[in-house]
C-alpha cells in the first residue's frame, strides 16, 4: 500500500474490522517496505497507536481483539526482530557481557515461538502443561545459566488468562480503595495531632492496617499480602506484575525476544535496537495494545452445570464442603467490580510501561459490549460479581511440616519464596497441573499440598470423609474454561 494512503487511513481514524485492521499501520523502522505474502516475517504491519482512538465500539474493539489474537498466535521469527543476542531477559532493559552462544535456551529463553505455543489449554489463552514450564529469573548481565539448578532460576507453570481483563479491573479498584483509606488516615492524624491506625480492607478482603504519626509519617508494617505502596499485582504467581500491559511486555523480551519500543526504544535506552539483533521497532505501543486487548477480553471460566444427575448432586455437596472446610477465606467464590470501562495504559504502571500521562487519551473499551461479560450476576448494587475463586492477596502458602509448595529457592522483587498470590480458582477444572512448578497432578495433591495460611483448610479437608472430599473435587470439576 502507498505510504500517501497509509497517511490518509490514520489522518480519518478509519476503522476496519478483523484482519484488515493491519491497514492501520506504520512502517518499521528497520523495514524499506511491507513484506512480501510469502516473506518469513510473522508480523505483517505494525498498529500505530494514535489511530486507535478514545472510546471504541463493539466493531473497533472486535477489530483489536483480531489483531491482538494474531500477534498472540504469531511464530516469531528473526525477520520480525525475534531473539536478543546481546540483551538479558530482565524487565528493565539490561545489556549482556558477551553474546549467546545460542538463540533459544530453556532456562533463560528465548524459550517459545509464540504466547499461545505456551498459553494453548483448553484453547488460545489458556494454561499450559509441564513441557511449557518456564525459569524466571532476573536476568543479570553475566548469568547465562544452562542448567536447571533450581539456585539460578525458579520453575513456573504457565496460569491462563481467561477473565483476565476483570482481574486487573478489580485489582485498579482495590488499589484505589486502598489508597483513600491510607489518605483519610494521614489527613486525620494531621488534623488531630494524634496517631492513626486504620484498617485496610477492600472487598471484603483484609490486607491489615497501617499506622499513622501526627506529622503523617505511615508506619507499613502492619500491611498484610500487597507492597507497602498499597498496589494490587494481580498477574504472575508472585502477584508482582500491575497490568496486562506490563506482564506483555516482560514476557515478549523474555520468552521471544520481542521487545517494546514503549521500554527498550531510543527513549529510555539511547537506541532503536537495543538487543542489537539488526531490528528496531520490534513492538510499536499499538501493537502491545493489541495484545492487552486480546488478552483482556477473554471470556471469564464459568460454572458448568454437569448432565449427570449423580455429579449435580455431589457438586453441590461439593459447594457446601468448600465453605465448611474455609477454602473460601482465601479462594473468594465473588468479589464485586464497579465499572467494566477498561482503559490501557493503566492507570499504576510504572515507567518502562506506557503510562497514561505518556499519551493524549487512553484507548477505553467497555467490557460489557460482549456477550459473556453480560451473562456476568449483579448485586442489589448493581455491582457486576467476578466469580474468580480468589482474593488477589499473597499468602504463606507453606510451614515446616507441609512444605511442598514452598519449592523455589530465589526470592522473586521481594516477595517471600513460601508466599504466593492466591490462585484463582475459576478455569480449574480446565488447567491441570497445578502447583506453581505444574509437578502436581489431581486436585486431591494439590489441596494435601497447602500448608502456611492455607493449613487449616487442608487439614480440614484430610479430616473429612471420602464422600466429602470427593464432593468437593466434583465442585471443583465444575469450574471450567468452555472454548
Amino acid at each position: 500500500m502507498p505510504c500517501a494512503d497509509l497517511r490518509e487511513n490514520r489522518r480519518k481514524r478509519s476503522w476496519l474490522t478483523g484482519a484488515a485492521l493491519f491497514l492501520l499501520v506504520t512502517v518499521p523502522a528497520f523495514a524499506a517496505q511491507a513484506p512480501s505474502p510469502w516473506s518469513e516475517q510473522a508480523v505483517r504491519a505494525h498498529i500505530d497507536f494514535s489511530t486507535l482512538g478514545h472510546l471504541l465500539d463493539r466493531q473497533q474493539l472486535e477489530a483489536l481483539v483480531a489483531a491482538g489474537r494474531s500477534l498472540f498466535t504469531a511464530r516469531f521469527t528473526s525477520g520480525d526482530g525475534a531473539g536478543r543476542p546481546m540483551a538479558t531477559q530482565a524487565i528493565i532493559p539490561t545489556k549482556r557481557k558477551r553474546p549467546v552462544d545460542a538463540t533459544f535456551r530453556r532456562t533463560a529463553g528465548l524459550d517459545a515461538n509464540a504466547c499461545s505455543s505456551c498459553h494453548r489449554e483448553p484453547e488460545v489463552g489458556g494454561a499450559g502443561d509441564f513441557t511449557a514450564n518456564v525459569f524466571v529469573s532476573e536476568g543479570f548481565e553475566s548469568a547465562d545459566f544452562i542448567d536447571l539448578d533450581p539456585q539460578f532460576s525458579n520453575e513456573r507453570n504457565t496460569n491462563h488468562l481467561f477473565g483476565a481483563g476483570l482481574i486487573e479491573l478489580l485489582a485498579r479498584e482495590m488499589t484505589a480503595e486502598l489508597r483513600r483509606e491510607r489518605d483519610g488516615a494521614v489527613a486525620e492524624a494531621r488534623r488531630t495531632g494524634k496517631p492513626v491506625t486504620a484498617t485496610l480492607t477492600s472487598k471484603g478482603v483484609d490486607f491489615g492496617s497501617i499506622s499513622v504519626g501526627p506529622d503523617g509519617m505511615v508506619d507499613p508494617s502492619g500491611i498484610e499480602g500487597i507492597d507497602p505502596d498499597l498496589t494490587l499485582r494481580p498477574f504472575g504467581q508472585k502477584g508482582v506484575f500491575t497490568s496486562l500491559r506490563q506482564f506483555t511486555i516482560n514476557a515478549l523480551n523474555a520468552h521471544h525476544g520481542m521487545e517494546a519500543d514503549e521500554r527498550f526504544g531510543a527513549r529510555w535506552t539511547g537506541t532503536a535496537d537495543f538487543d542489537e539483533d539488526g531490528h528496531g521497532g520490534e513492538l510499536t505501543p499499538g501493537d502491545v495494545s493489541a495484545l492487552v486487548a486480546f488478552q483482556a477480553t477473554l471470556p471469564s471460566p464459568v460454572e458448568v452445570v454437569p448432565d449427570d444427575p449423580a455429579w449435580r448432586d455431589a457438586a453441590r455437596r461439593g459447594a457446601e464442603m468448600f465453605d465448611a472446610f474455609g477454602c473460601a477465606a482465601c479462594h473468594k467464590p465473588e468479589l464485586p467490580l464497579d465499572s467494566l470501562t477498561f482503559a490501557d495504559p493503566a492507570p499504576y504502571d510504572m515507567a518502562g510501561t506506557l503510562r497514561t500521562g505518556e499519551v493524549q487519551a487512553p484507548v477505553t473499551y467497555d467490557l460489557g459490549l460482549l456477550d459473556w461479560a453480560k451473562t456476568l450476576p449483579r448485586n442489589d448494587q448493581g455491582q457486576i460479581l467476578v466469580p474468580l475463586y480468589g482474593d488477589l492477596k499473597r499468602h504463606v502458602i507453606a510451614d515446616d511440616e507441609v512444605n511442598q509448595l514452598a519449592n523455589e529457592l530465589l526470592s522473586q522483587r521481594f516477595v517471600e519464596r513460601d508466599t504466593f498470590i492466591t490462585a484463582e480458582l475459576w478455569g480449574v477444572a480446565s488447567t491441570a497441573p497445578y502447583g506453581h512448578r505444574g509437578d502436581i497432578t489431581t486436585l486431591d495433591a494439590v489441596i494435601r499440598a497447602h500448608g502456611g495460611e492455607g493449613r487449616a483448610a487442608r487439614d480440614a479437608y484430610i479430616a473429612a470423609s471420602d464422600a466429602d472430599r470427593s464432593a468437593l473435587i466434583a465442585y471443583l470439576k465444575t469450574l471450567a474454561i468452555v472454548p
